[in-house]
């Protein structure tokens, strides 16, 4: 008897200590579908949950299948939920070894190609420019965007190929007996080319390209110039984190301003988040958000009152057409909404001291969007989610 009394204490005590299972909540108060949407939990959450789950953790559907999840640099938990309109939607986190998660947003620097950043997820990719391409004289300021149509990493396999010593030796060695075999093996390498998963042919220059922010002054945008030194922060699974700091601008009266970009760009989302923030302006500045317009056309939208700007650019008969855009939160509200300067601007104030937070990205009618019609309502979708979260209560 007194055995058997040992026994059930014993196994209360157990049952006692174990960790029970937490839920995680996630509600949608928008009566749209939300699909594959990156959500986050609280640094100071995710500090507990690792405490209580010291030999790790996994995250489970209503189905009890694992879903991957990562933990960010800021020490947040990041995940993508499925949720439907006016729904709520209920994932569990328990004790557990994750499994292995394929990668999906990554990037790194590619100083063989004049000290590239570029960047990329399951459905597009992007890029910045270096000091080393500041050194050569050439002018491109704005953000690059890579047309893809696979949902794995591409850019890698690009530069390799394009930049492969042996090839390019053989490609100069050719141009001296035969032009045209130079020509063609050039083209079979090219990041330029689609060769079946994408390609490059998204026109920067002396411009903000797909989404870069520039001070303005009197005579119009004051345009940054290459990044000067970077961190990557975040390296996937579902996460790319980069942080950008800038040479110095001359911006009214002062003569050191500098420019801290921070960029991250999730799995599943056409479009990257960034926060900009700018040392030694002292006054109030405008600050504009701008897509260059390849040729003047009226195939944009521009909406200061719900806070984004999207443009199509001219389609290419062979390669189709590339979309780009930028969400502008309601907390940072705009003054103007409207092409000027060469580009589709979005204008707000910037005050010193300030984070300035927007969104920027793009799609390509061979991926997912056949029409400008159908890429101007994911941008105004996606405002809508933008300025009404989802909520995310763990217990």
């Amino acid at each position: 008897m007194k055995k058997m009394i040992m026994l059930l204490v014993v196994a209360m005590l157990t049952a006692c200590g174990e960790k029970k299972d937490l839920q995680i909540t996630v509600a949608n108060p928008l009566a749209l579908d939300r699909q594959q949407e990156m959500i986050e939990i609280s640094a100071s959450q995710t500090a507990a949950i690792q405490a209580r789950y010291a030999d790790g953790f996994i995250i489970t559907d209503a189905d009890g299948l694992e879903i991957p999840y990562q933990i960010t640099h800021d020490q947040m938990i990041i995940l993508q939920a499925s949720v439907e309109a006016d729904a709520q939607r209920v994932y569990t986190l328990k004790a557990g070894t994750p499994q292995a998660y394929e990668t999906i947003a990554t990037g790194k620097q590619y100083p063989e190609r004049v000290d590239d950043i570029a960047w990329e997820n399951d459905r597009v990719a992007f890029r910045a420019y270096g000091p080393a391409l500041q050194a050569t004289g050439e002018r491109a300021f704005g953000y690059d965007i890579w047309a893809k149509k696979v949902a794995y990493p591409v850019v890698e396999a690009r530069y390799a190929k394009e930049l492969n010593p042996e090839t390019l030796a053989q490609i100069a060695e050719l141009r001296k007996s035969d032009p045209k075999a130079a020509q063609e093996l050039a083209q079979s390498v090219s990041y330029h080319v689609d060769h079946g998963d994408g390609l490059d042919y998204y026109s920067v220059g002396p411009t903000l390209g797909a989404g870069t922010s520039a001070l303005m002054n009197a005579e119009g945008l004051i345009m940054p110039y290459a990044y000067k030194t970077y961190t990557i922060l975040d390296n996937g699974p579902l996460r790319f984190t980069v942080s950008l700091t800038y040479n110095p601008l001359k911006v009214g009266e002062n003569e050191n301003v500098i420019e801290n970009r921070i960029i991250s760009l999730d799995a599943g989302s056409q479009l990257n988040k960034a926060t900009i923030r700018f040392e030694n302006l002292t006054e109030t500045t405008p600050l504009a958000t701008g897509l260059v317009m390849h040729a003047p056309s009226e195939v944009y939208e521009a909406n200061a009152e719900k806070g984004y700007i999207a443009y199509a650019d001219p389609i290419d008969p062979l390669n189709g057409q590339i979309f780009v855009g930028a969400v502008v939160p309601r907390t940072q509200p705009l003054k103007e909404a409207a092409p000027a300067y060469g580009h589709v601007l979005a204008i707000s104030d910037y005050k010193p001291g300030s984070d300035y937070t927007y969104y920027f990205g793009g799609g390509w009618s061979k991926y997912g969007f056949e029409s400008a019609e159908n890429w101007f309502t994911y941008m105004r979708n996606f405002t809508e989610k933008v300025n009404n979260p989802l909520s995310v209560s763990v217990k």
